[in-house]
C-alpha cells in the first residue's frame, strides 16, 4: 500500500498555490490515503522517545516554543508504517512535487515530530531562511480531540508591519486565518520572509497532546548532504 495519494497530490496547481495570500499555503483533506493515515496515526513513536524542549531561548525576543520534539534519523526504532511513509517522502514523486509547487529545482527535506502538551504554544514567527517552506500532517482525531482546546496552526497577516526580527503577539497581527487540524489534514506553505504563522496556547485535559509530523523543506545544501552521511544534520527549528 502507498501512504500518499499521489492523485490528489498531483491535482494541487502550483500557480493557484502561489497566488494565496498571505503568503502560499493550502490546507488540504486527504494528501494521506484512509488505510495510511490509519495506520501512521495507530503507531506514532511514543513521547518517552522525545526530548524535552522547554524554556528555550529565541531569537528577537520571541517567546519559547514548548514542546516535546523527536529529530528523525535513519537508526530511529519506528514502526515499519513510519519507515515506509518516510520512504515516500524521499521518494521523487513527492519531490518533484515540492519541487513544482515552491518553484525551485532541488531541495532537502528533514523530518521531525512535535507533541505540545496543555499551556504551551508556538509564537507568532517567520522560518529561518535555510527553508523553503513545511509540510505539516495532524495526528489528532475527533476521538481524541476537541476543537474548542486549539491546537490550529495560525497563518498570520501583518500588513507589512512587522520587521521578521521582532515579536509581535497574536493580536497584533489585522488578519489570522487558522487551519483544520483534526483528522486527516495537513498544512503546507511556503517560507518568504513575512510568512508569519504560529499556534496560540493549547487548552487541552491531561494525557492529551497537540501531536504533528512535519517535513521540513529546506535549501538543497552540499554540506548538509555531507554531514547526513555522517550522522549529523541541521535543525529543522
Amino acid at each position: 500500500m502507498t501512504y500518499l495519494d499521489f492523485t490528489r497530490l498531483s491535482a494541487i496547481e502550483p500557480q493557484q498555490f502561489q497566488q494565496k495570500k498571505p503568503y502560499p499555503w493550502i490546507n488540504p483533506e486527504g494528501l494521506l490515503t484512509k488505510e495510511g493515515h490509519k495506520q501512521l496515526l495507530a503507531t506514532l513513536p511514543d513521547v518517552s522517545m522525545f526530548q524535552q524542549r522547554f524554556g528555550v531561548t529565541r531569537a528577537h525576543g520571541q517567546q519559547s516554543h514548548d514542546r516535546f520534539t523527536l529529530e528523525y534519523h535513519d537508526d530511529l526504532p519506528l514502526a515499519p508504517a513510519w519507515k515506509t511513509f518516510i520512504a515516500e517522502l524521499r521518494g521523487q514523486k513527492y519531490q518533484n512535487f515540492l519541487c513544482q509547487l515552491l518553484g525551485v529545482r532541488s531541495l532537502d527535506l528533514h523530518f521531525h515530530w512535535h507533541y505540545t502538551p496543555s499551556g504551551c504554544s508556538v509564537s507568532p514567527h517567520c522560518d529561518a531562511k535555510h527553508k523553503l517552506g513545511s509540510h505539516i500532517f495532524y495526528f489528532n482525531t475527533k476521538e481524541d480531540w476537541d476543537p474548542a482546546w486549539g491546537g490550529e496552526t495560525v497563518i498570520l497577516d501583518d500588513h507589512g508591519r512587522f520587521s521578521r526580527k521582532s515579536a509581535p503577539r497574536f493580536e497584533d497581527f489585522p488578519e489570522s486565518l487558522a487551519s483544520t487540524a483534526i483528522g486527516n489534514f495537513s498544512l503546507l506553505f511556503q517560507r518568504l520572509d513575512k510568512s508569519w504563522h504560529g499556534v496560540r496556547p493549547v487548552q487541552c485535559p491531561e494525557g492529551h497532546m497537540r501531536k504533528v509530523f512535519i517535513v521540513v523543506i529546506n535549501r538543497f545544501s552540499l554540506l548538509d548532504r555531507i554531514q547526513r552521511v555522517f550522522g549529523k544534520s541541521r535543525k529543522g527549528y
